[in-house]
């Protein structure tokens, strides 16, 4: 099986209703449920607070620059996300609009790399 990244966005200028707060709780909440039965279930996250909660760190030298705020400049930021195993692409996006739905927004997936130092090598070597 390979482990899949679905995450979640969100445009934190835009309040979201209690209403709607409480229906995404719940179908998240049932989305596990299924996602765990199904042995599909690794891991889940939420981020605490907005964008301006993050605090970029990047390296300078020998020295280290911290700044405020998000690493890029968007309208949406990451807001969560789950870690599943999928047999394929094709089951990982099954479980993505599983996910949508339960969010009521839009879901990126992505495989996690499963390799070793030469497996990076090789993929890196074609990335340049």
């Amino acid at each position: 099986m390979t482990q899949y990244l679905l995450t979640l966005y969100r445009d934190y200028a835009v309040p979201i209703p209690p209403e709607q707060t409480r229906q995404v709780w719940a179908d998240v909440n049932a989305l596990g449920a299924k996602l765990k039965a199904a042995g599909a279930f690794v891991f889940q996250g939420g981020l605490d607070g907005g964008p301006d909660s993050a605090t970029v760190v990047r390296q300078s030298g020998d020295d280290f620059l911290m700044s405020d705020g998000p690493y890029t400049e968007t309208k949406e930021h990451l807001a969560g996300f789950w870690i599943i195993n999928a047999a394929d692409l094709d089951e990982a996006l099954e479980w993505a609009e599983l996910t949508a739905a339960a969010q009521q927004r839009a879901i990126e997936v992505r495989p996690l790399f499963d390799g070793d130092l030469n497996d990076a090598l090789d993929a890196g070597a074609g990335a340049q």
